[in-house]
């Protein structure tokens, strides 16, 4: 069984939890339509280790993973605003 660590419970079955996308900045809110579609729509899909949200449907909790996406490997969990989201931060 996959597991992922939430930040509240600990280590629990990954069909618990929801994948919310990758993190990134919000265009201003006075932006274009088609600056809105861009970030709805469009994501980098590049390899690689990325910072994503995640939703622990048991709790109710967003909180941050970083994962490695070619190894399918998370490599740390935290709640927002609790560790750096720089990729390798702690």
């Amino acid at each position: 069984m996959k597991l992922l660590t939430c930040p509240v419970n600990g280590p629990r079955p990954v069909s618990e939890f929801v994948y919310g996308g990758e993190v990134r900045p919000m265009p201003a809110s006075d932006c274009s339509d088609p600056e809105w579609a861009r970030y709805v729509f469009h994501r980098s899909g590049i390899p690689g280790i990325k910072i994503e949200w995640w939703y622990h449907t048991a709790s109710g909790t967003w909180f941050h993973a970083e994962r490695d996406v070619v190894a399918d490997r998370v490599i740390r969990t935290w709640l927002p605003g609790e560790g750096s989201m720089e990729v390798g931060g702690a």
